[in-house]
């Protein structure tokens, strides 16, 4: 596009409103506009946004540039995090039950709802990290848009200023004087003092100070967007990891996460508690207060890690290397290879093996015991002698659904319930038998056979929570940037003061970014001892 060449002779590019080097206005502020002060935003330099709306990129770049749509993604995207946290994200739901029916049951329509939106998996949802990602573009666009014609402006602004940019500015005074060098001395003088930096051009001085402050909302920006890039890096696989482990005791497991790479057995838990007789007065509170003696004083689960060897074929045992023993407590997690574990909690006597009788019902004759794992019972158990029996049925946690059939909740043993057919040399085709904890339900009363209880074994469980992440320190080096650009920004103003004398007159005028009452007290301390007039602030003389 075409340049635009100023009445001094300097080429600007296109869309700017102040010559770079004089500052005279431009044809975007107008002749007409004379009594108006200068817009000193960003020095009257031309912004892409404002020049170029032809093609795509054009109008993508100007789209993006604007402060409003960046304001509206951030507000969506906190309406958005909002609503994930109105319930729990499936991450943090009891992993024995389905999502579906968790929100279901706890929470209602609203939480059908909740879960048939996709908002029980928010955080990491494509739509949730399209709108990280546009602010990130946002910020980006936004101060590529704004720094580069501002540092442009700042770097190349000249030190002989027209008469109608000292006159347009907020700040100003016309004094005339007996003798100019005298007074321009002491100004020279004070603002050395108030430590500016001092530029003259043709008995024009162009002093300035703290210009690296105008760089702080920019710094933010540049803080904030690896911010950003640290929370999206969390969804990308071996960078973030958060994930539940339950281990019953003698139990192996792949730990999550470690793609197969770490297994951990579960040797032990150790539940401690505090006993009222024997602890200090600080405890009897607490403990008075639960009453049963359950407060917890320590619990622990005794562990080895496991690391893979080699490569095994699809339903293969792998083969393990013993790596260490570890007790791992709350506050002491196992550590290996940027993982940790942490202890976060336990089920105690969780049902594990149930023992049945097939028993005559007239005699009590017993025909065999049947040992029935829970969690990997058998199809069919043969006890000899043309006995047997079959699990036609097996509910883990048993209840009855709103039409008043058995159904279950999870797959955890809560609540077991078995649908038995029991098979005897005089019952070929043999009887069904529904039997629950301290139920049985026989279809046809005539049954011949009946599977009788006969015991029971428990095993404890621990909770544990599996974490690595590889994106603190790219978050962390982004709070800090962003620290580091609200200081600069928050504490320094930009201040700019340029003095034109001829003829016996001295012009004065004064800019800052911000904070315009500290620069008109300054401008007290550096036109002391001068016959120069304080400047005027021309915007409350015009308001």
């Amino acid at each position: 596009m075409n340049h635009v060449k100023c009445e001094c002779g300097h080429v600007n590019p296109f869309g700017t409103v102040l010559c770079e080097n004089c500052g005279r206005a431009l044809a975007a502020e107008g002749e007409g506009n004379s009594e108006k002060l200068h817009d000193m935003r960003y020095d009257g330099s031309a912004r892409r946004s404002q020049t170029y709306n032809k093609t795509i990129v054009d109008k993508v770049w100007n789209f993006f540039s604007s402060v409003k749509v960046g304001v509206w993604l951030i507000v969506i995207t906190l309406i958005a995090s909002a609503i994930g946290t109105i319930f729990p994200q499936e991450l943090y739901i009891p992993s024995n039950v389905t999502p579906e029916q968790f929100y279901k049951d706890e929470y209602g329509i609203l939480g059908q709802l909740y879960y048939q939106l996709g908002f029980h998996r928010l955080y990491g949802s494509w739509w949730y990290m399209t709108l990280i990602a546009s602010i990130g573009i946002s910020l980006v666009i936004c101060s590529l848009d704004r720094v580069i014609p501002l540092y442009r402006a700042l770097k190349n602004q000249g030190v002989s200023r027209h008469e109608s940019f000292l006159k347009r500015q907020r700040l100003f005074s016309e004094s005339y004087v007996d003798n100019i060098e005298k007074n321009v001395e002491q100004v020279k003088k004070n603002l050395t003092a108030r430590r500016y930096r001092i530029r003259e051009e043709n008995g024009n001085i162009l002093a300035e100070k703290n210009r690296f402050s105008r760089w702080g909302p920019y710094v933010n920006h540049i803080g904030l967007i690896i911010f950003l890039i640290g929370a999206m890096l969390r969804f990308f696989p071996g960078m973030y990891v958060d994930e539940v482990l339950w281990l019953r005791e003698g139990e192996t497991k792949e730990i999550p996460g470690t793609n197969g790479e770490y297994y951990l057995k579960h040797h032990q838990f150790i539940l401690e508690t505090y006993q009222k007789e024997k602890e200090k007065d600080v405890f009897q509170e607490a403990i008075d207060r639960v009453g049963d003696g359950s407060v917890a004083k320590n619990f622990q689960s005794n562990v080895t890690l496991y690391k893979k060897q080699g490569d095994s074929l699809p339903g293969e045992e792998p083969k393990l290397k013993e790596v260490k023993d570890f007790s791992i407590r709350v506050n002491e997690p196992l550590k290996f290879d940027s993982y940790a574990v942490y202890q976060v909690n336990y089920k105690l006597n969780e049902l594990n093996k149930m023992t049945f009788d097939l028993i005559d019902k007239k005699s009590g004759k017993s025909f065999g015991k049947v040992v029935i794992d829970l969690l990997n019972p058998e199809k069919k158990y043969d006890l000899g002698n043309g006995y047997a029996v079959e699990i036609a049925s097996y509910l883990p946690d048993f209840y009855f659904d709103d039409e008043g059939n058995p159904a279950t909740r999870s797959r955890v043993p809560n609540n077991p319930a078995f649908v038995f057919k029991m098979i005897a040399p005089d019952r070929p085709k043999g009887e069904t038998s529904f039997v629950a904890i301290q139920q049985t339900i026989e279809p046809n009363e005539n049954n011949k056979y009946k599977m009788k209880f006969s015991g029971i074994e428990t095993k404890n469980l621990t909770g544990l929570v599996v974490r690595k992440d590889l994106t603190l320190w790219v978050l962390g080096v982004g709070g800090a940037i962003f620290m580091i650009g609200l200081i600069q920004g928050l504490y320094w103003q930009h201040r700019r003061i340029w003095l034109k004398a001829d003829n016996g007159k001295i012009m004065l005028a004064g800019h800052t970014n911000k904070n315009w009452f500290g620069l008109k007290n300054e401008l007290d301390i550096i036109l002391r001892d001068t016959e120069i007039q304080k400047p005027v602030d021309q915007k409350q003389l015009k308001e």
